[in-house]
């Protein structure tokens, strides 16, 4: 999608555009009916998630500390930099201690 074509809007503005036949739709899609062409899946790879979302509970003096010193926006991708660079450094540690 052209980056043109990117709007914000509240969901009261997407009604009113909506009622006033603003709203790009269309009544009958096409369906792709069954079955599928031969080989159409013979080329498939199943993709696991990149990222979770998750509910995480935080003391309110770490969560403070990260949300003052990580700039304040961007600290959740902070706290995420911190834990990756814990994880790998874990990693590191198993593979030697395994060698």
């Amino acid at each position: 999608m052209p980056k043109e074509d990117i709007r914000t809007a509240t969901l009261e503005e997407i009604r009113a555009m909506k009622d006033r036949g603003e709203l790009l739709t269309v009544p009958n899609p096409p369906v792709h009916e069954e079955p599928y062409p031969d080989g159409f899946w013979d080329d498939a790879v199943i993709v696991p998630p990149m990222s979770r979302s998750v509910h995480l509970r935080l003391d309110g003096e770490v969560f403070d500390w990260f949300r003052t010193h990580g700039g304040g926006k961007g600290h959740i991708t902070h706290m995420q930099r911190v834990l990756t660079a814990y994880v790998k450094a874990q990693k590191a540690a198993a593979a030697k201690a395994g060698a």
